[in-house]
């Protein structure tokens, strides 16, 4: 077994531990909000690392989904369109299979201009939740009448810091050994072929834009999902939900915490949101110091903050005997 393998069952069990006891230990519900919030940010950032680690792409319209996922539950528990479990799936399984058709559509470009048509896209739907002010109440936002009882639980479970923070880091748990058993698959060794060398995987007989499609798929599943977490904590949808800026935040994410190692993204998160608030108490000038923070983390770090633990244990382990 590598250290690589060896190392994330033990990173990953401590996190899970030390998320299940942090709410005992936090007494202020104002470290709780930032904390759940950042844990949801850091599902949403999994999604934007996934794709850049599996298909070597830099996606800036992943609010698109979160937002479709978030728009979806409210819009649905408002209007009473259909029971809130059937309302969750569809919040999650429509983005995927918008990005999954995207996918086979504008996964024959590359670099920047990829990049462009998926800002192109999430910018679209920001317009029309905007401007379509009878659907969604444009830029005053909607409020979701969410039912009492969610999937058998309380809704004030869902709503209250402490309860939801344990959710969502449930949740990040099983997204991110989910993740771990698909990039060591077959498929996940399929896709990290085609990444390095698209040409080579063609010719041997593999097709190549169906799994970088689904890859993109999965990606936009999972910012969805955290759409869905931040209707149900927050009871409120407005459309910034949907502007390019949460998916730059989340690609920052993501390069801080690197790429190369599923949980990465997710570290690279909470980072930014504990860093972003402690600067926010500094100036309001914090866009500043995150900018120049990203240049030293790139510059210094270039495979993020989790690629530079991982190459430190690594070196233990080949000291130890």
């Amino acid at each position: 077994m590598s250290i690589k393998r060896g190392v994330f069952p033990i990173v990953l069990l401590a996190i899970a531990i030390a998320g299940g006891v942090l709410p005992t230990l936090v007494g202020s519900a104002l470290l709780l909000t930032l904390l759940t919030q950042a844990v949801i940010n850091a599902i949403l950032a999994s999604g934007v690392g996934f794709l850049v680690r599996q298909n070597g792409l830099v996606s800036f319209g992943h609010a698109g989904f979160f937002g479709l996922g978030a728009y979806i539950v409210a819009l649905s528990a408002t209007y009473h369109v259909m029971p809130i479990g059937f309302a969750l799936a569809l919040a999650i399984l429509a983005p995927a299979l918008l990005a999954l058709l995207l996918g086979l559509a504008i996964l024959r470009l590359v670099g920047v201009a990829f990049s462009m048509l998926t800002l192109a896209v999430a910018q679209a739907f920001y317009e029309l939740v905007l401007h379509w002010r009878e659907l969604a109440n444009g830029d005053d936002g909607i409020a979701a009448e969410l039912p009492p009882r969610i999937l058998g639980l309380d809704l004030a479970m869902f709503q209250q810091p402490g309860s939801m923070f344990l959710i969502c880091w449930a949740m990040l748990i099983l997204l991110l050994f989910g993740l771990r058993l698909l990039v060591e698959s077959p498929f996940g060794t399929l896709t990290l072929a085609i990444r390095e060398n698209e040409e080579r995987a063609r010719f041997i007989g593999f097709e190549t834009i169906v799994p970088r499609a689904i890859v993109y798929a999965i990606s936009a599943a999972i910012a969805a999902l955290a759409g869905v977490l931040f209707t149900l904590y927050n009871g409120f949808v407005t459309p910034n939900v949907l502007y390019w800026s949460l998916s730059g935040e989340a690609l920052v994410m993501a390069v801080i915490g690197g790429t190369r190692a599923v949980w990465g993204p997710a570290l690279g998160a909470v980072i930014f949101f504990l860093f972003k608030d402690a600067a926010g108490d500094l100036t309001e000038h914090w866009p500043a110091i995150i900018g120049g923070t990203l240049i030293v983390v790139t510059v210094l770090l270039p495979r993020g903050v989790s690629g530079t633990i991982t190459m430190l244990l690594e070196r233990l382990g080949a000291r130890a005997p």
